[in-house]
């Protein structure tokens, strides 16, 4: 298989590497948490510009017309810089259901305004008892007339409090787990009965408790009334984008940590002239490269429409990554010493950007266990 870069795909890298470099260094960023949105509108409307926000898009729809590879080029960038702008929520998530369970009207009508930067998406599943099961979704969707009326909460909406249009599920039939009848609506959060509560995660972004009650939808609003495997397939995506960006801020901690080793003193001489650090340093870079080519692997499979050995494969990538973020991260912080912890530093938070990313749809222990019941990544499934 050849991994090389195409030439299409190298100008992104270049465009997007440069992009961060220039206007994402850790100074700028602080400048960026503390504006009104939590993050640069200048700035988005420049990634709009580079035409990174119609990624998934065909380009008939005003896209880019990429896919998993390009969008884990562009999420890589985006780990090194600790981008703040909902990109994730609107062009990964939101773009991935519209692309996915939108119908062409909606579809044609939506997909350019999101390519322009002028729509903000977000996607509502999440519920405080759901952990990482998918399927486990108590909000309901009351028949009524040619429409419904939609109950109920979710929770850590991911950018949720910024989003124009709100993907939202809810339960049409079934019981409480059951992996039929989730419904996928799209939301215009003015509607009467939805009310948000945004507030900022740790590590930076932002999110939203949402609240549904007595909320009325049309028919137009109702974009799949058995929407599970294709959210699965878009969460399996949105997995294989975050070891991409991942893998961008453990590469960034693994740099600083280099450097702080070459650069502070002790006892007359760099403290990374001392073998036992050495090894340390070493250590980093393996589990780092460890990541890097399962993150690959996930962004290969990531298209596979298989939902079985797509699974499988996101799910072992889930795990490494999981486990060389927090391997990377933890030798970050002790290398550093007292100034790793500081909010001044980065090194702190790149690695609280990493612990959740751990977090996000199923930590390293939930993806192991799947692997576990489903004979492991080559196995049969049971």
């Amino acid at each position: 298989m050849d991994f090389d870069l195409t030439e299409d795909q190298r100008l992104l890298k270049d465009s997007v590497d440069r992009l961060i470099a220039q206007q994402y260094g850790f100074e700028q960023r602080k400048k960026y948490i503390r504006e009104p949105a939590g993050y640069s509108v200048a700035m988005w409307d420049q990634i709009a510009e580079l035409g990174l926000l119609g990624l998934p898009f065909e380009e008939t729809l005003g896209g880019f017309g990429g896919g998993a590879m390009e969008t884990a080029i562009v999420m890589e960038a985006f780990g090194r810089g600790l981008v703040l702008e909902p990109f994730f929520a609107t062009v990964i998530l939101g773009g991935g259901l519209l692309r996915r369970a939108a119908p062409a009207s909606v579809l044609g009508a939506l997909a350019p305004r999101v390519a322009a930067g002028k729509l903000k998406l977000a996607f509502g599943h999440v519920e405080r008892h759901s952990r990482y099961d998918l399927s486990d979704v108590s909000t309901t969707a009351r028949r009524d007339g040619s429409g419904y009326v939609l109950d109920g909460a979710k929770s850590v909406v991911i950018h949720g409090d910024a989003a124009d249009r709100i993907f939202v599920t809810a339960r049409i039939g079934g019981e409480r787990r059951a992996r039929d009848g989730i419904g996928l609506f799209l939301l215009d959060p003015a509607t009467p009965g939805v009310s948000r509560r945004g507030y900022p995660t740790q590590d930076g972004q932002r999110a939203a408790e949402l609240t549904l009650t007595g909320v009325r939808v049309t028919a137009d609003d109702v974009l799949h009334d058995n929407a599970l495997p294709l959210i699965e397939h878009v969460v399996d995506e949105a997995i294989a984008a975050l070891c991409a960006e991942a893998v961008g801020a453990m590469q960034a901690m693994h740099e600083l940590t280099l450097e702080y080793l070459k650069t502070r003193k002790q006892f007359g001489r760099p403290i990374g002239s001392f073998q036992a650090l050495q090894h340390r340093s070493v250590d980093m870079l393996v589990a780092l490269e460890q990541a890097r080519s399962m993150a690959m692997f996930a962004a290969v499979m990531a298209e596979e429409e298989n939902p079985i050995e797509r699974r499988r494969a996101i799910a072992a990538a889930k795990v490494q990554i999981g486990r060389s973020a927090h391997h990377i991260g933890q030798e970050a912080i002790q290398l550093h010493g007292g100034i790793g912890v500081t909010t001044e530093y980065a090194v702190g938070h790149y690695f609280k950007r990493t612990t959740m990313i751990e977090q996000l749809f199923g930590d390293a222990d939930t993806h192991l266990a799947y692997l576990a019941r489903h004979g492991g990544l080559f196995g049969r499934a049971a």
